[in-house]
């Protein structure tokens, strides 16, 4: 295998991964028209600049030494028709209001990544669905094709990748001008404010935290002859699985002066634990890009192999460069993450630890619904950091699949919401997430570890 590395790790171009398997990509009927649609992505503006990208690893760097906090989330799965002001409003709103419990509950900074302007694809586990004796291509995210169950809504588009930049530059854009405005600016909370939770408990608790936070920041001008002036606005990052491979590439940029070739569709995207093989073209793809990026570590990896991996991608063990994203299950955590941790911690390897508590986490209520139970995904929080402390390393991160809207899609929670609510408001067209009032009392129940 040493060979196999140091082979991979040597010439490498953004159309390299090629010449590899690559796994999850839609099959385009129309190579001619595939072809006008990637030569259009790649004359258009890149959605993220180099010099953002890198200002990001410089803080993933500090995030894995314990100086900081990430906070990662977003949709399980965007959709061309959430791209609003209303829903992107909201998304910040509920980002930057549990980045906020976090820093008051650990007194860190916070890393704030979005799961947004860009997750569109999603990975399916058959190529077809079936319904009534009819088969067709499975659904694989707005960027491929469409929800619906016809032969014209399931044929993969390639058109719909133009569709998708357009929507993330218009995200992106947004994100932007929120940011520089003022909508992040700590003299001014009410801005976050979201109409729908204005008296539930967890709502009660963050404006308790928020008038303390206040009294602090009057003192502390008061004491300093002026305002605060770092604290009227805030990085926010974008991120998304880099699964659709031509698209990718589309947006892959060189850059000299930085030294090598960007993905400028996004800050950091990661490889899903489907398509995570070393041999594999989404391996070969993301280790030659210099963005900050992330792997899906699942039950099924053993530790040498995870060692291969972090090789492969990080052969310089730089930090921030590789976050390990481990999702393993509430009941499967306590065997499998000691196993890797402590093999990592043997490596010397530089990577930051990131608990995903949703994806082990999925289960099929009796009505057929796919749902969470919120108490699994507290309890795999828990563990992942009892286990980090008892190994020697350190969880520096969440990732959690979570909306602004008022949805009734996990299980559990403060609402304690029941198999029976789960129709009442189920938007999400593939996985649960988590609503606003469980999406808090996880941020609460994180301070209150990282404590």
């Amino acid at each position: 295998m040493g060979e196999t590395i140091r082979a991979m790790n040597a010439y490498w171009t953004p159309d390299s991964w090629k010449k590899r398997p690559a796994q999850q990509q839609p099959a385009y009927d129309n190579p001619a028209e595939l072809q006008r649609a990637l030569l259009t992505l790649e004359q258009l503006p890149p959605l993220v600049t180099a010099w953002e990208v890198d200002r990001l690893r410089a803080q993933l760097a500090e995030a894995a030494a314990g100086k900081s906090f990430v906070l990662q989330g977003g949709d399980c799965s965007e959709s061309f028709d959430d791209c609003n002001s209303g829903t992107i409003l909201r998304k910040l709103k509920v980002l930057i209001q549990m980045s906020l419990v976090l820093i008051c509950g650990s007194k860190q900074r916070i890393v704030r990544i979005g799961r947004i302007a860009g997750q569109y694809a999603k990975p399916r586990s058959a190529d077809l669905e079936s319904k009534e004796n009819v088969s067709l291509p499975s659904y694989r995210g707005d960027i491929v094709n469409h929800s619906g169950f016809t032969p014209t809504e399931r044929r993969p588009d390639p058109q719909l990748m133009l569709r998708a930049y357009e929507r993330a530059a218009l995200t992106i854009n947004y994100i932007r001008a929120l940011s520089e405005g003022g909508f992040a600016d700590l003299h001014h909370p009410e801005n976050w404010d979201l109409e729908f939770v204005r008296n539930t408990p967890g709502s009660r608790k963050y404006q308790l935290l928020l008038e303390s936070l206040s009294d602090s920041i009057r003192f502390m001008e008061a004491v300093s002859s002026g305002e605060l002036t770092q604290l009227t606005r805030v990085d926010f990052f974008t991120s998304h699985e880099g699964l659709l491979l031509p698209f990718e590439q589309a947006l892959t940029r060189a850059e000299p002066r930085q030294r090598g070739w960007y993905n400028l569709g996004t800050h950091t995207p990661w490889i899903g634990d489907r398509t995570r093989a070393i041999d594999g073209a989404h391996v070969e793809y993301f280790r030659g890009i210099r963005n900050p990026i992330g792997v899906k570590v699942g039950n099924q990896i053993a530790a040498d192999e995870l060692i291969d991996l972090i090789r492969v991608l990080n052969p310089e063990n730089e930090p921030g460069r590789l976050t390990l994203i481990h999702r393993f299950g509430a009941e499967k955590i306590r065997m499998r993450l000691p196993i890797l941790a402590e093999a990592v911690r043997r490596a010397g390897a530089k990577v930051l630890w990131s608990c995903d508590p949703m994806h082990g986490n999925i289960q099929t209520a009796r009505s057929g619904i796919k749902t969470r139970s919120f108490d699994d995904i507290t309890s795999e929080i828990i563990t992942s950091f009892r286990i980090h402390k008892e190994c020697g390393t350190r969880l520096s991160g969440i990732h959690l699949e979570l909306t602004g809207e008022d949805v009734t899609e996990c299980t559990g929670g403060p609402g304690n919401l029941t198999e029976s609510d789960l129709s009442r408001d189920y938007r999400s067209q593939v996985d649960p997430r988590l609503n606003y009032e469980q999406a808090m009392e996880i941020a609460f129940l994180i301070a209150e570890q990282m404590k």
